[in-house]
């Protein structure tokens, strides 16, 4: 009978809690052993979860990262193809030479294609790759780390330094010191700024992911095989860390930065993205990285909030003058989407910023006059890695509006000029009593 009443007990405290809190508020929080950690939506760069994700550490080879992203604009802007071809200079020789570097094994006098060496270097992590590259983009790696440097402040970038390409100490360099930078510096970036960096990666050069992506791949008459062991289909024991939907993105590993690892994963039209820094084994980086994937998919969902066409209430037309209608309807152009905490469904709501109170006839069907935001009003802050906000859509006129011929134009000029004169004739009249 006592374990009877103590049982509803429990169960009535259960249901008051529950009506008590939210559900935002007992969704699972996550914990990690990485020092330093941050998971990003990868579609529009909302902070998902952090831990001293502003603190800059040595990221080892994610720093590649950026190399990649220049090569991959280089491409673009046409200075450079896959089919380009370069030879490999002393100092990259130097670093392919010291078995104590990740490395292909680069031999001189030869030519190498871009396509080559940017995929030893984003798959097998080579650093003399990426030096080589670097050499081919700017004439030098002094002349690169300048480039690096200005494209991180471009990024919207924060708590960064570059001082090479490969994310070596330049302590390690064997003298070649990058010019305006010392033998003691070291590459520094912050998890945040690492997400950032990836975000812009992935979603400016998605090619990058088809090349991350890749388990192994032959380079020169060799097989090279992948450091990412979270990417399906790795050979061996090494599968038994793959994870469904990894695409990338780049590992690292120094004395000083520990064991590194920025990852990202799609599923189902979700990407996620995530960096963990200073983790204490390769294996730790992985299983670290998994607690974050797992967690953003099971506690956050994609969701419409607000479905393209959707008109707010009290704002569902807008004044139009000179036209053969007065007003014309206004709705959202695209829809309004994002991951969202379990049980926050009702915390969003839309906003409209429109460029003017009224429009002038013409008017066309489908013209953009504004901007809709989505607009989260629930208890957990929100943060983005990015400057631009990924939660707008425009705000456009459902149908058009032809301008009124000249004679109906006249006659309301000439109505309003009468009703101004009477206007004023009353006001006048009421001035005398």
């Amino acid at each position: 009978m006592q374990r009877g009443k103590a049982a509803m007990i429990i169960a009535v405290i259960l249901i008051i809690g529950c009506s008590l809190f939210p559900v935002s508020s007992l969704a699972q929080e996550v914990e990690t052993e990485a020092e330093s950690a941050i998971l990003v939506d990868g579609n529009t760069g909302d902070v998902l979860f952090k831990k001293e994700a502003d603190q800059a550490l040595p990221p080892a080879s994610m720093t590649k990262m950026m190399t990649e992203y220049l090569v991959m604009e280089a491409i673009e802007e046409g200075e450079i193809s896959w089919d380009t071809t370069t030879q490999i200079s002393d100092y990259p020789y130097s670093i392919s030479a010291d078995p104590s570097f990740s490395g292909v094994g680069l031999t001189q006098n030869q030519d190498y294609t871009v396509r080559s060496l940017y995929e030893a270097m984003a798959i097998n992590s080579d650093n003399a790759t990426s030096i080589a590259l670097a050499e081919l983009i700017a004439g030098s790696e002094g002349e690169f780390v300048k480039m690096m440097n200005d494209k991180a402040a471009e990024l919207g970038m924060e708590d960064y330094k570059f001082v090479n390409s490969t994310g070596l100490s330049n302590s390690d360099l064997g003298g070649n010191i990058p010019e305006g930078t010392s033998e003691e510096d070291t590459n520094l970036m912050s998890a945040r700024a690492a997400a950032t960096l990836a975000y812009h990666l992935v979603n400016d050069y998605p090619e990058a992911l088809e090349i991350s992506g890749t388990p192994t791949t032959e380079f020169d008459g060799q097989t090279i095989q992948n450091w990412n062991w979270m990417i399906p289909g790795m050979p061996g024991y090494l599968s038994d860390f793959g994870y469904e939907g990894v695409d990338g993105l780049k590992t690292g590993y120094t004395e000083d930065a520990g064991n590194t690892f920025t990852g990202t994963v799609e599923r189902e039209d979700q990407r996620l993205i995530s960096v963990v820094m200073k983790t204490s084994s390769r294996e730790q980086r992985f299983e670290e990285t998994r607690k974050l994937f797992d967690y953003g998919f099971e506690q956050f969902e994609k969701q419409e909030l607000f479905g393209s066409g959707y008109r707010m209430e009290d704002k569902e037309t807008i004044p139009v003058t000179k036209g053969k209608e007065d007003q014309v309807a206004i709705e959202t152009g695209e829809a309004l989407s994002r991951m969202i905490r379990q049980g926050e469904e009702e915390a969003y709501s839309i906003d409209y910023k429109l460029n003017e109170e009224e429009l002038t006839a013409p008017v066309e069907a489908g013209q953009q006059i504004g901007e809709a935001t989505l607009v989260y009003e629930g208890e957990v802050p929100q943060e983005n890695i990015v400057e631009e906000n990924p939660n707008t859509v425009p705000v456009v006129t459902v149908s058009a509006v032809e301008k009124s011929n000249w004679f109906m134009l006249t006659l309301g000029n000439i109505g309003s000029f009468f009703g101004n004169i009477f206007t004023g004739a009353v006001d006048m009249v009421k001035g005398w009593f």
